[in-house]
């Protein structure tokens, strides 16, 4: 087995009466299914993610995505499950909208989706207008989020965001009033700030959907050494239950290895 193998999205359809083909296949949907399919192979922060390339081929329209066999391996896993159970649910969120967006497409345009690999006996997925693959919505619930890092970017022309580089999530975008980015007096840009912001939390699995991120206030966010009170932890140690524990180090532990 070599270090590389792909993915094959195969679409049949027609557009008006004539057979869906790459000559007939619009550059606005080549590029939708490309951002579907990166978000198929790597969900999450892409930036050291492996080189994908592509093609495109006939029959009707084949989309030929390649990349590192150990992703084609996971990837033919999952379209395993979910042929099993026609769910999507366990998915990571980018690939969960991804299979949302394709169902959609196919739903509009009655196209057939045909998902597959290169390993022998792929698994496949099929997606056409009678199957249902959408999250269930009830396990997505409202909750308050608090994102500290560094603002790299701030505006925007109709949509105004915030984007604040987190070392948990990556670069977040957060959905910004314009009114508040006209009247705040300082420049944002490059400096540390905290973000309260509302948006959709998974249930069970706690993941956050960032794409839902809306802002509620900006929080000022200074770390500080507080002498007095990691002084008062440290007598709380001594004549508790800790007795037998070097409180300096239990001190390090609470505090999570935080240098001042």
């Amino acid at each position: 087995m070599g270090k590389i193998g792909f993915i094959e999205i195969r679409i049949t359809g027609s557009k008006g009466n004539l057979d869906l083909s790459p000559d007939n296949y619009d550059i606005r949907e080549v590029i939708s299914m490309l951002e579907n399919a990166e978000n198929l192979l790597y969900p999450g922060d892409k930036r050291d993610r492996p080189n994908i390339s592509y093609k495109i081929e006939e029959g009707s329209v084949k989309h030929i995505l390649k990349t590192s066999i150990q992703y084609i391996i996971g990837f033919n896993a999952i379209i395993g499950q979910i042929s099993q159970v026609h769910n999507i649910d366990f998915l990571d969120l980018d690939s969960a909208k991804a299979f949302e967006n394709i169902q959609d497409i196919a739903t509009k345009r009655n196209y057939v989706f045909s998902i597959k690999t290169s390993i022998d006996n792929s698994n496949e997925v099929r997606i056409d207008k009678t199957t249902r693959y959408f999250r269930t919505e009830a396990i997505w619930a409202d909750a308050e989020f608090y994102f500290y890092g560094k603002v790299t970017n701030a505006g925007g022309k109709d949509k105004a965001n915030i984007h604040i580089y987190t070392e948990e999530f990556g670069t977040v975008r957060i959905q910004t009033p314009i009114s508040f980015l006209e009247q705040y007096d300082e420049n944002l840009l490059y400096k540390t700030f905290g973000i309260r912001t509302i948006g959709k939390q998974h249930s069970e699995t706690g993941e956050v959907d960032t794409s839902t991120l809306k802002f509620i206030e900006l929080v000022s966010y200074e770390p500080k050494y507080d002498e007095q009170y990691l002084k008062a932890l440290r007598d709380k140690a001594k004549k508790s239950w800790l007795n037998s524990i070097n409180p300096d180090n239990w001190l390090k532990e609470i505090r999570g290895g935080y240098d001042a």
